[in-house]
């Protein structure tokens, strides 16, 4: 398939909605890319960021695809053609009414910078996904949107707009195992949801309906249920529910 720029392939993944925006990230941030069959008057379409993917268009073979796929219904025969053992993973997507305050920023949760990278890496291997669609834990730390709360100078809780939209954010946040229920999911994701709010978008909310750890704090902050949707693990494990 060929590289093009995202926003030559912006039709396709109109009209923008809550839930993952991988196209629309690409765009706006340049890290992932975008593929097509043919140009021009493409028939199909690729984007990629961080191992996950979004498929629009004619289905149809496409070499190397792995990640977790977001593709309309009539997708899955070819996806299941490429990998039989493709997995649907059950999500659910919330998003928050605009009436919703925004709890008051915690003192020990702060903004990331570049020089946070080093203590960034060093996040435990199963929450590091955290950074997979900003290039890595250095683009994540160098990027300005992430948030973290410190036990010293090691970054505990982060969070961070996943993918970004010109409507949408769909938020993303981790915590160390031995960090959990103090409370620093819920204010790192606060803070991340200010500064989606002062871009003047929407912070929104994906996840699977069996991580009631990630439901109870998108619950706290108010977010409220959009819809029932899918994500394809093709080539990719879905991974377990901490």
């Amino acid at each position: 398939m060929l590289e093009v720029p995202a926003a030559d392939v912006a039709d396709f993944f109109a009209p923008e909605r809550p839930g993952p925006l991988v196209q629309q990230h690409i765009a706006l941030t340049g890290v992932g890319v975008c593929r097509v069959d043919r140009w021009p008057a493409p028939r199909t379409v690729m984007a990629a960021s961080g191992g996950n993917v979004a498929l629009r268009g004619v289905p149809r073979h496409v070499d190397g695809l792995a990640g977790f796929v977001e593709a309309p219904p009539e997708w899955l025969p070819t996806l299941r053609a490429i990998d039989p053992g493709t997995a649907i993973w059950p999500r659910v997507i919330a998003l928050l009414p605009p009436t919703t305050q925004t709890p008051a920023p915690v003192a020990a949760v702060r903004r990331l910078e570049g020089s946070d990278a080093p203590a960034l890496a060093a996040l435990s291997p199963s929450i590091a996904w955290i950074g997979a669609t900003w290039g890595g834990a250095a683009g994540l730390a160098a990027s300005g949107w992430a948030w973290a709360a410190f036990d010293g100078d090691r970054p505990v809780s982060v969070a961070c707009p996943f993918l970004v939209g010109r409507r949408f954010e769909d938020l993303g946040v981790v915590t160390e195992p031995g960090a959990r229920g103090h409370g620093l999911s819920t204010a790192c994701a606060a803070a991340v949801m200010a500064d989606v709010r002062s871009r003047g978008r929407t912070p929104t909310w994906t996840t699977s309906p069996d991580n009631r750890a990630s439901l109870a704090v998108a619950a706290r902050l108010g977010f409220v249920h959009e819809r029932d949707d899918v994500l394809y693990a093709v080539r990719t494990p879905i991974p377990p529910v901490d």
